[in-house]
Formats: C-alpha cells, structure tokens, sequence
C-alpha cells in the first residue's frame, strides 16, 4: 500500500471535514431534526420536545437503530416504515360545550389540548344587553369634610332612583359607611375621643370605624331614605381614609349586602381624600396581610385593626371577580390621585363631586352609561401555571376595528356583540407528577358570566399505558448464530456496521447519522440531501441509494411522477408551450418564461407575432363564429372588432397585408400579461377614396406652398434692385460735376424774440450771391 503525501492527506482530511459539517448543518436547520437527540429514550421525553415531534411505538421499527431513532417528524417517522396506527402524536384541539346556556357570554366552557409548544384559538361573544337589573351599593367617607355631601345624599338618592329607571328595569340601592382604623397613629386615642372625635367642636360625632354595613340592597327607598337621615359624620387624625379596606369587604361579602347575581354591581365611594394603601398600616404594627375573604361580624368590619389594608392588585382582583364596578365620587382636588387609578383597577370610573354633592345623580348615570359601553376581558390562570402559558386576546370590535393584544372595546350599544379570540399556547410540559389539567378563566369585567377553559396538558403516550413501547432486546440467553445476520454469504455480519446479538443486528452509532434495517443496510447520511432531508423526504437511502416511495422519481427522489403541477388553466400541459419536467415546465421557446410557459414580452410585442391569428379573423367573416374557431391559433387574450381604430390612443398599431392593394389595420394593447388585440372591420386600400382625397390634398398644398415661395422671392428680388437704383441717383445729383447743378439766390427773414416784442420787427436779409460755373470748377 503506497502512502500519500502529508499535503494531499491533509487536503482530503479538510474536505471531508467540511462535508461533514455540511450534513449536520442541514440536518440542524430542519424542523424534523429538532426531534433528533440521543437524550430522548421515551415516548415522554420525544413529546416533550416540541408540537412537530411525534413517537414511533411499532416493536420491529427500525430494527437495531437506539431508541431515540423512534423520536421524529410524522412524515419522517412514515418515510422510515413506521405504521400510522403506531405512531404516538397528540393533536392540539378545542372542544366547546356548547350545552350551557347563555345570554351574555358564549360559550361557557371550553376543553383544549395543548403540548409543548403548541397553541390553539378560540372564540368568546359577549353580548351587550338592554336595561339591565342594577344594584347600586353607596359606601360614604362619614369623616367630618363629608358632612355638606351626606347631607346632600339624603335628598338625591330619590332623585337617582327616579333617573336610574329610564336605564334599568330593577333598580335597588345599599348603603355602608366608612372612616379609617381605630388605632393610633390614625385616630386620637385618648378614651374622650374614642367615644366622640369631634368632642374639642362641642360636637356630637359617632366613633372612629373601619367599615360599618348599614343596609343591603333594596328596592325601598322609603328605608334608605330613613338610613341616610340616621347617619351622622365622624372624625380621624391623618388625612388618608381606609376606603380600600372598606371596599374589599363590600366586594367579597355578597351574602351580607345582597348583590343579585343577574345585576349589574355598581360601587359607589364618595370621599374627599386619598385612601390607606398596605404598607401604610405598619404604621400602627399591624403586619398580617389581607387575606382577601368577608369578615363581618353584626356587620361590623372585625378584622380592621389586626389586617392590612389591601394591595391595589388584590383589590382588583376581588372587584372582578365577584363582578364589582367601582365609580369613585370624588373632590376636585383628589381627582387626579384617582384617575391614576383607573389602569390598575379594570371596571373603574371617576368623577368629580361638585360641592354639596349637587350633580351626584347625573355623575352616576354618566358612570353607568361610560361602563357598560366599556367592555373588557380579563384572564386568570393560576399563579403557579401562568409562566409556561402564554395568551393572546385581539378584540374585533361593532364599529368594524380589530387591534392584536387589545383586551377592550369602548363605545358598544345595548344589543350589540364584540367577539374576543383568545389564543393559548404552551411552551413546556409540567414537571412529571404534576400533569394535571390546568383551568383558566375568561371573565368580560362586570359581567357576571365567564367561560371556563380546562386546559389539558398532553404530554404523556398511550403506548406507556397500554405496554407496547419495548425498546430494549430481550435479555435472555441466545445462541451465538451470526448466520441470520447476513443479507448474503459474502456479505459481513450486520453489513459491517453492526453486531449480531441473539440473531439480531444492533447497529452502531454514527455522528454523521442513522444507521438501520435487518442487516444496518440502510442509513440517512450516505444518499443526496434535497433541502436538508435525506432523498428529499419522498424515500429510504438503502445501500447509498435512494429508494423512491410511489409518485417520486429521480436520483434524489425530488422529482414528483405527477404533472398536475404543469397543466393551465385551459387542460393543456405547460399551455402547449413547454413539457413538463420534474413537476415544472422547461418551454420549447426560449423566448417563454413563468411557471406554465405563459409569459414572453418579445413573442407578442411583435406585429407578425398576431398576423395568423387576424388572418384567421378575417377568414372567418369578422363575426362570433370567429372568436370561437380562432381561440387556439390566438396569442391573445381576447380579440375585439372596432369601426374607427385611429379611436383607441393605448396600444401599437399594426398592418395586415390581406390582399396585393389592401391592408387590416389592428391595434395590441400591451397592458396585460397576454396583449389584447383591436381589428378594424374595414379595410384600407391603395386606390381607396379616402387615400385618392388625401394624395389630392397634399399635391394642392404643395403646388400652392411653390407658388407662395415663388411669388414671395420674386418681390424681394424686385425691392432690393429698387433699393440699388435709388441710392445711384442721389448720389449722381450731388456730385459737383453735374453740369445740371445751378446755383440760385434765397433769402430769409429771421425774427428774435425778446422778453417785450419791439414796436417793428427787425429783418435781416441773407445775400448769398450767385456763383458761376466757372467759379465752381475753381
């Protein structure tokens, strides 16, 4: 064996280097090959992997190749020999049930299926309605700068009512009231001030409370009417209230303040100042947390002094989900520390509260009107699920708009729809264990319907339950046999890419591909890769060939036996301009390009081009009969007959030399990919009238335009010779040697003017006397 040189040696070494990273580059950059990993060993753990991996449970697939060999694309698991029934690929899917009824939202529940990276849509209407039930709970800041608008309220809760009835079928109204903590540093706690605040005023005010519920909803207003005159103001330190506090409790305790669950919830809160937020109440060393539930006790706020205020988001939280709408009535001057608001607490509307409370009935039904054309969709999905899920909402709104990620649409009439699709997608599967089905919430803020969505995490094989996955070779003891190994005598064992155990080929590992089959005969790396899959996904490489599966062709498989890819639009292979080569049309003329052979610029732009198509117009008459012989013959798209051709201004002209002495004129309009052709029903003739008026005119315009030029020369000739003998003359007559010339005697009076004419004139005689001929030769 002759040894090569360490240059060449080198050189080979880098090329095949450079094809191997070739290989795995293609390989890397298909989606089917996400699914390829030596880690994965089982079903779960291949599903795991993405939406477009998919098991192959079949017990002889791909016999001796390592079990991650089952993990792949569906269509690749196929092309390998894996049977459909065997093949373990959960689908993403949504089943709706559709057996609840509903009069707001639709549907009310919802099943989905999701892997791991896959996602699925749905679609969820909410209904806007007419004249709904309402329940309007009135939470008032009893501190004494609310005095003016308690006394207010008394007269205009009748008056609201009355109002609330052109916009409501049921209207009925509560009442409760609030104040701050009873603990320092909120209040004064010196046992005088805790029973009467305002006892420094000589005023009688009730003590200091946290939240005290007064009435439940009703429809008497003769009642409320009493409550509110029985109510008297109270008194704290600090400036801020404890309306969260209050308002969390009337949300959540809504056996105690009687909310209808047909109603739409209204919770008014009419203050003048800011409220407590949770961490202010360390200041009193209260540390406890709010735990978000009803503590009433003889509708008393029990717990206002060992809990915290709560959180802005846990506030939130517990209006939407008992379906609460909060309108903040509020002074001028905390206006804006209130519409700040607004964006972390959905449902919400502020107004401003005129002094005395004087427009309190018109802010709440301008509240009411502005909500219910708000409608909004929240999702809720529990805290320890939310980061593997994520959603997308995109509202289409009545008025036609649509925005992706809008969760909200403003300005919906009574009976009027908006349709939110939500899409949920899963980028990974819970921890093993922990599979269970997931539900989230889809609630349109205020509504007191939702859909409920159970989420099933499909990230497990039938295979496992059922006992058909078996990788691993029986262990048992086995003859030595290498005989059954062989595809032939001469052939190695396993085809030298392998060992024979129990009479089985175990092929070996390749970083280059896969190496499979009874006798490891075939692999996915020693045949042509056709956009980074091995025969272009249509065949088995066997033996560093490719073997085609049915309808493909060709050394790589890439070659479809079909020609349902070349046929046009009129049935004819590639429009009878070409022949169909591997799927795609190769054109007779070189000339024609596009997809069927369809498109060539320089055939049709020429006149001649379209001479065999007039000619088999003019043959047939110029009639209907025409158009439909003439169909093949034409390039063209369509063919029209004209009376005045010179009418048409788009196109190019052309001529048709029908006989020795006439011609058709017909025009192309080359706007189109196919040009449209214009023919003139009347033909244009040598001997015609119409040429004999035109030779007759240009022959008259001629003679005419000589005589004119003719005429014209001939006088400026005679003008320049009159010129010429002119100026000979005067200068003939005075030269001082024409003996014509007599000299003569003149005379002149000259008058000068003066500033006072004299009596006389005075003349003066110029003598200018007489010279001789003689004289002048001198």
């Amino acid at each position: 064996m002759t040894s090569c040189a360490s240059p060449y040696c080198d050189l080979v070494a880098l090329r095949v280097l450079l094809l191997v990273l070739v290989l795995v580059l293609a390989r890397s950059g298909s989606a089917e090959n996400r699914c390829l990993s030596s880690l994965v060993s089982t079903c779960e753990d291949c599903l795991r992997r993405g939406p477009e991996c998919a098991w192959c449970s079949q017990e002889r697939f791909l016999d001796g190749a390592h079990a991650s060999q089952r993990c792949g694309s569906v269509s690749d698991l196929r092309v390998r020999g894996c049977d459909e029934a065997f093949i373990e690929n959960p689908n993403v899917k949504v089943e709706v049930n559709a057996s609840i009824s509903s009069t707001q939202v639709s549907p009310r529940e919802i099943n989905i299926h999701l892997r791991a990276g896959g996602e699925v849509s749905f679609v969820v209407e909410v209904h806007q309605l007419e004249r709904y039930p309402v329940d309007l709970y009135y939470l008032v800041d009893v501190s004494a700068s609310m005095q003016d608008n308690l006394d207010r309220l008394k007269t205009a809760g009748l008056a609201l009512s009355h109002l609330m009835k052109e916009h409501s079928s049921d209207f009925r109204v509560g009442f409760g009231s609030f104040v701050d903590k009873p603990v320092s540093p909120y209040i004064d706690v010196h046992p005088s001030k805790l029973l009467n605040p305002c006892s420094d005023y000589e005023v009688h005010c009730r003590p200091a409370h946290g939240f005290i519920h007064v009435l439940p909803i009703t429809h008497n207003m003769t009642e409320f009417t009493r409550v509110i005159q029985e109510q008297r103001i109270s008194g704290n330190m600090d400036t801020p209230e404890g309306g969260f506090d209050a308002m969390l409790q009337a949300a959540v305790c809504q056996k105690d303040i009687g909310w209808r669950p047909e109603a739409k919830r209204l919770l008014l809160v009419m203050t003048d100042q800011p409220s407590h937020l949770a961490l202010d109440s360390k200041l009193a060393g209260i540390v406890v947390p709010h735990d978000g539930r009803c503590h009433l006790e003889d509708n008393i706020y029990s717990q206002t002094t060992t809990m915290e205020h709560p959180t802005i988001a846990q506030l939130a939280e517990k209006l939407l989900e008992n379906s609460v709408y909060s309108i903040f009535a509020v002074d001028q001057v905390q206006y804006q520390w209130y519409e700040d608001l607004l964006d972390l607490i959905p449902g919400s509307y502020v107004g401003r509260l005129f002094p005395k409370a004087s427009n309190l009935k018109d802010l709440v039904v301008q509240a009411y009107k502005k909500l219910l054309s708000d409608v909004e969709l929240q999702i809720e999905l529990e805290d320890a699920q939310a980061p593997r899920f994520r959603v997308n909402v995109t509202a289409l709104c009545p008025d036609g708009s649509t925005a992706s990620g809008s969760t909200k649409c403003s300005s919906v009439q009574p009976k009027q729809t908006v349709f939110f699709r939500v899409t949920v997608g899963m980028s990974c599967c819970p921890a093993e264990g922990t599979d269970r089905d997931v539900l989230m919430s889809v609630r349109p803020v205020g509504f007191n319907e939702s859909v409920t969505v159970r989420i099933r995490q499909d990230c497990g094989c039938v295979c496992t339950e059922t006992g058909r996955c078996r990788d691993d070779p029986d262990p048992s003891p086995c003859p030595a046999e290498t005989a059954v190994c062989r595809a032939d005598r001469s052939e190695p064992v396993c085809s030298g890419r392998g060992v024979c155990r129990c009479g089985t080929c175990v092929c070996d590992s390749s970083r280059l591909g896969n190496i499979y089959g009874k006798f490891c005969e075939m692999d996915d790396f020693s045949c042509p890769y056709v956009k980074g899959l091995v025969c272009g996904g249509h065949g088995q490489c066997v033996s560093g060939e490719c073997v085609c599966l049915p309808g493909w062709t060709g050394e790589t498989c890439d070659c479809p036996v079909s020609t349902e890819s070349c046929v046009s639009d009129d049935g004819l292979i590639c429009g009878g301009w070409g022949k169909c080569v591997c799927g795609k049309c190769v054109c007779d003329d070189s000339r024609r390009s596009g997809a069927l052979c369809e498109k060539c610029p320089i055939c049709d732009s020429s006149c001649q081009s379209h001479w065999s198509c007039v000619n088999c117009h003019l043959s047939n008459g110029l009639g209907s009969d025409a158009k439909q012989r003439c169909n093949h013959s034409c390039a063209a798209s369509s063919v029209e007959y004209v009376d005045d051709i010179t009418e048409l201004v788009r196109g190019k002209y052309c001529l048709y030399p029908s006989t020795e002495k006439c011609q058709h004129r017909f025009l192309m309009d080359l706007a189109s990919e196919r040009p449209q052709l214009h023919i003139s029903r009347h033909p244009v003739c040598v001997w015609s009238r119409r040429y004999f008026k035109t030779f007759l005119s240009v022959f008259l315009l001629t003679v005419t335009l000589g005589i004119g030029l003719l005429t014209a020369v001939r006088q400026l000739l005679r003008a320049r010779h009159c010129w010429w003998s002119s100026g000979s003359e005067q200068q003939f007559e005075r030269s001082p040697k024409d003996l014509s010339y007599i000299p003569t005697t003149n005379e002149k009076t000259i008058t000068y003017r003066r500033d006072r004419l004299p009596n006389r004139p005075v003349e003066m005689h110029s003598h200018i006397p007489k010279i001789t001929l003689s004289d002048a030769w001198q």
